[in-house]
């Protein structure tokens, strides 16, 4: 008979890979289940940006830390995960939006992350098929770019764990020593009244333009819309694979809306890149972000032996290495890398 495994992790995203890779390597026999492919889901519809994002302190902490960890990871992974270290350009359109570019740095810098302000000549400088008139903009170098997909297959095989495609209806039935539900927008259908909601969002894709973009652009609005609480939002976000082709996003829609925003997804790109009218669309999809009040996840234990990695909203990718050694920790009873408390799945009780 075969033992059960010490942790089984339900969901086979870039998360419950990332958790199976840091268990394993603490020693713990993991099986992962889903009943889709890995590296679907979120994670195959997602851009693949590791981004390091400041609207709050504890937001601040996860996504520096697993940045880093992305990093270190990056000689390891193979060619087709298409790390690329490239940057990350706030761009502001107006002196309001250079005033917050330059706390933004301010903050960067305090926390020892390498950036640097770009007036209006830098910024076409680095960006020349953005609109004239912007004012500037922030470079953040550290931030980069992954092909999700592959890299959570890696994981999942550097984990040497056992992954079953079948479909989980309960936590509790199974045999394991610990269970982690990292089903993102779907941990709710396992997890009853679990403060999670699915946020739509639509992505397209162009045809390969090699030097159109140079960095991932992303309006130094975009926090607004992506932390609050509208039915419906966009934003502009650009951002350039290795391969020439260019993903436009960035939008976020609850599930009880009903209007597409694809189009004022993208007329709000083309407001910022008046050239990427000529661009050729060639596929465009949505994909759904497991979304908390607080817009932080919820990593660690729910209930005896049952643990939660999910709520990441648009960050998955980013903070799935992170995730997973807070929660390696947690499970295997040593101390986190980072503090733990403000991602504790309790924080929404009463």
């Amino acid at each position: 008979m075969t033992p059960s495994p010490d942790v089984m992790i339900v969901g086979a995203g870039i998360v419950g890979a990332a958790c199976a890779y840091e268990l394993a390597r603490a020693g713990a026999r993991v099986e992962v289940i889903d009943s889709g492919l890995p590296g679907g889901g979120a994670t195959a519809a997602g851009m693949g940006h590791l981004v390091v994002l400041d609207d709050n302190e504890a937001e601040l902490t996860l996504t520096k830390y697993s940045v880093g960890l992305w990093h270190s990871l990056a000689k390891e992974l193979p060619a087709a995960a298409e790390f690329w270290g490239c940057g990350t350009v706030w761009v502001a359109a107006d002196e309001v939006e250079m005033a917050g570019a330059r706390a933004k740095l301010s903050v960067y810098r305090q926390h020892g992350l390498a950036a640097e302000l770009l007036d209006e000549r830098q910024l076409y400088e680095a960006e020349p098929n953005l609109r004239a008139g912007l004012a500037g903009g922030l470079l953040v170098n550290g931030d980069a770019m992954v092909y999700a997909p592959v890299a959570t297959r890696f994981l999942l095989e550097q984990s040497k764990a056992k992954v079953t495609r079948a479909a989980v209806t309960s936590l509790d039935d199974l045999k394991a020593g610990a269970v982690v539900c990292a089903t993102g927008a779907m941990a709710p259908a396992l997890v009853p009244g679990l403060r999670v909601r699915p946020r739509k969002g639509y992505l397209a894709i162009t045809d390969r333009y090699p030097g159109f973009a140079r960095h991932p652009l992303v309006e130094l609005g975009y926090l607004q819309s992506a932390h609050g609480d509208s039915n419906e939002s966009v934003a502009f976000n650009v951002q350039p694979r290795p391969t020439g082709q260019l993903l436009i996003g960035s939008s976020r829609q609850y599930e009880d809306a009903t209007a597409s925003l694809l189009e004022p997804m993208l007329e709000r790109a083309f407001a910022y890149m008046p050239g990427l009218r000529a661009c050729s669309v060639i596929r465009t999809w949505t994909g759904f972000r497991a979304s908390t009040p607080d817009k932080l996840p919820m990593i660690g234990r729910l209930r005896d032996r049952v643990y939660l990695a999910t709520g990441h909203e648009g960050l998955g990718v980013t903070t799935s290495l992170g995730t997973a050694k807070i929660l390696a920790a947690l499970i295997l009873g040593y101390a986190p890398p980072i503090p733990a408390w403000p991602y504790r799945v309790e924080r929404f009780d009463g």
